[in-house]
């Protein structure tokens, strides 16, 4: 039998050997769940690991081709957007533009003309004359012209918006255009290359080359003429993928107006690849002398009827108002006229060799 003083002191000793068993489980456990910091803190991404917003240019986002041309987003050059991975191709320049004519009446047809282009979201515009119904006063371009297109167009001082930061619009003269004396009213209210009557500029693989068509041109309008020389070498200079020219009256047309042989040059002897035009209101895609000739003029203007097919003729249309939408890139360039309920009428590529 154990004495009374033994159960107590073993009860003591069991008492605080479990007491010690719990404090070392206790220990344990949090040991556990504390675990030991690294000694070097985890590096911070390097400039590489994290992508910062860069500018798109103008010409550098190409975009998908659907019935119509889908549209790019955003043309401003400063829209942000992660940077590329790169590739061992780059994708290529991408332009995107409108094609107008015979526009300038201030009405509803040009009002939904309107509206269809910008829904597009064209990088600029250009036109093929007639910008100004019907005396190409001044008291009346900036209701013809500012109203629904000003956002393309810089420096602009009308009464309709802001206007652009940089100009987008690159109109031609028309006869219509001519009727208030020397074309003033016109001069005055755009800002554009050179004389400002006939010019070119380039946006990315396209040249373009803008002429004044009409025979009140002081420099002339024959083939022989000096605008016609100054084409002849500005063509033979250029280094681009596509030389697009364009002015108002058409060189060959099934229209009402027909033909105008004045402006029956060369082009195609000299290296243009595509001709625009407009005058007639109509609408036709005609090849002649391995070149082919679009006639644009359902912009707004009273529609024409068609007459008879001149040679070479593809394609004609006088259903709706309507303008052209162009996509190009140094290996293509894709021609759609889309009418006011956005019909594509006519869809054409053109392709490098």
């Amino acid at each position: 039998m154990i004495p009374p003083y033994h159960k107590s002191r073993h009860f003591l000793v069991g008492a605080l050997i479990s007491i010690q068993v719990v404090l070392s489980l206790v220990a344990c456990s949090f040991s556990a769940a504390a675990p030991t910091p690294t000694t070097t803190p985890l590096p911070s991404p390097s400039p590489s690991d994290s992508p910062s917003p860069v500018a798109i240019s103008l010409t550098a986002s190409p975009s998908p081709t659907h019935s119509p041309l889908s549209p790019t987003g955003t043309s401003t050059a400063t829209h942000p957007l992660s940077t590329p991975t790169s590739t061992a191709t780059p994708l290529p320049q991408v332009v995107r533009f409108a094609v107008i004519g015979d526009y300038g009446g201030g009405g509803g047809p040009e009002a939904d003309v309107a509206d269809l282009v910008i829904s597009w979201d064209p990088q600029f515009i250009i036109t093929v004359g007639d910008n100004n119904y019907p005396d190409g006063a001044a008291e009346t371009i900036d209701h013809n012209v500012g109203k629904f297109y000003s956002q393309f167009i810089h420096p602009y001082s009308g009464e309709f918006g802001e206007g652009a930061a940089e100009n987008r619009f690159f109109p031609t003269l028309g006869n219509h255009d001519w009727d208030t004396l020397e074309a003033q009213p016109y001069l005055d209210y755009f800002t554009l290359p050179g004389n400002e009557r006939y010019y070119d500029f380039t946006w990315g693989p396209v040249h373009f080359f803008a002429l004044d068509s009409d025979s009140r041109e002081p420099d002339g309008v024959g083939s022989s003429s000096a605008q016609a020389t100054w084409l002849q070498n500005q063509l033979a200079a250029s280094t681009s993928p596509w030389q697009v020219v364009y002015f108002h009256h058409a060189p060959f047309s099934s229209g009402l107006h027909g033909p105008v042989n004045w402006m029956q040059w060369p082009f195609a002897e000299w290296g243009a690849d595509v001709l625009l035009s407009g005058h007639d209101h109509t609408y036709e895609r005609i090849t002649q002398d391995d070149i082919v000739y679009f006639v644009n003029g359902l912009g707004g203007g009273s529609i024409y009827r068609l007459m008879g097919a001149v040679s070479g003729s593809q394609a004609r249309y006088n259903g709706d108002y309507g303008a052209m939408l162009v996509e190009a890139t140094d290996r293509s360039m894709r021609f759609q006229f889309i009418n006011r309920q956005n019909e594509v009428i006519d869809d054409f590529e053109l392709s490098s060799p």
